[in-house]
């Protein structure tokens, strides 16, 4: 406990904006909703609602954890990876603990729910998840607070939330989890990992529709398209997290945060912990670096 009250001691002597963190203690002091139920509120509880969000034509299951209150509540949209073994639900009850609500979607194809799966159809579903966000019925059904919608992508899911943020200015903010740059991460371990196909067919046999062959060629056809470097002139202006891992995408990460930083965005924080890809060993570390992000970014925009 000692060396986590002096990282946190430190890190407040630290400037957020444009924060760098590194190393195996690169969390700041956990916060009670990673770790303690808040008080019920009986007549506005904590609960659960299971919609089903129209994208295209077709219904996408989804999980929308809502937070206890009267609200309205600032709302995280969560986007799980390729294909989404690792959902993050410990996160979501976390956040959801800190006063905010989260929603969970499943991709088209994916875990269920209706239509096909492609890179393409997952970028489509995040917008179709955030304009069921912003829908007026909704937001006083759900007590949503629609000026206040964050986007936390994991993986896959990473790369889908930094390009749905640049396509929607009126997301808030956007936390990105050991995000994967599609286009260049896929084309760099083709070349450098042998494993490399046996992986991806691995996780397109749990999807409908589609083949790794086919996600490769999908990423190959617009290599701009699936580069989120390209995203940065249109995030710039906006509160940015990359959590990063010691995984494929570290390298892209860093540069990702660097470019940001350059592109003139003062609110970038940069944290790296010393585990894997999905952060098996450092949930509780995870789950406490992003919901003590979520707060000084509501601070910082009261």
């Amino acid at each position: 406990m000692k060396r986590i009250g002096c990282f946190a001691l430190l890190l407040c002597l630290v400037p957020w904006s444009g924060n760098t963190i590194r190393g195996q203690e690169s969390v700041q002091q956990v916060p009670a909703a990673v770790t303690s139920d808040p008080p019920p509120d009986p007549a506005y509880p904590a609960t659960m609602a299971c919609p089903d969000i129209l994208s295209h034509g077709s219904k996408m299951y989804s999980v929308l954890y809502i937070a206890s209150g009267s609200g309205p509540h600032p709302t995280v949209l969560m986007l799980h990876g390729f294909p989404g073994n690792e959902k993050n639900l410990d996160l979501a009850y976390s956040i959801r603990r800190a006063g905010w609500n989260v929603l969970v979607p499943f991709y088209r194809g994916a875990w269920g729910s209706g239509g096909t799966f492609s890179f393409t159809h997952a970028l489509e579903d995040a917008q179709a998840s955030i304009d069921f966000l912003r829908d007026s019925e909704n937001v006083k059904k759900f007590r949503i607070d629609p000026a206040r919608i964050v986007l936390v992508g994991h993986s896959m899911g990473g790369f889908v939330a930094a390009y749905a943020a640049a396509h929607e200015p009126k997301v808030f903010a956007v936390a990105l989890v050991s995000p994967g740059n599609l286009g260049p991460g896929s084309a760099r371990q083709r070349t450098n990992d042998p494993q490399f196909w046996e992986r991806w067919n691995d996780n397109a046999s749990r999807l409908v529709g589609i083949t790794a062959q086919q996600l490769v060629q999908e990423v190959d056809s617009d290599p701009a398209k699936w580069n989120y470097m390209n995203c940065v002139p249109l995030l710039k202006n906006r509160s940015v997290l990359v959590l990063k891992a010691d995984d494929r995408n570290t390298s892209d990460n860093q540069e990702l945060a660097s470019r940001l930083r350059k592109a003139g965005d003062a609110e970038v924080t940069e944290i790296h912990m010393n585990t894997d890809h999905t952060f098996s060993d450092h949930r509780i570390a995870m789950q406490g670096a992003i919901v003590n992000w979520l707060g000084t970014i509501t601070k910082l925009h009261p």
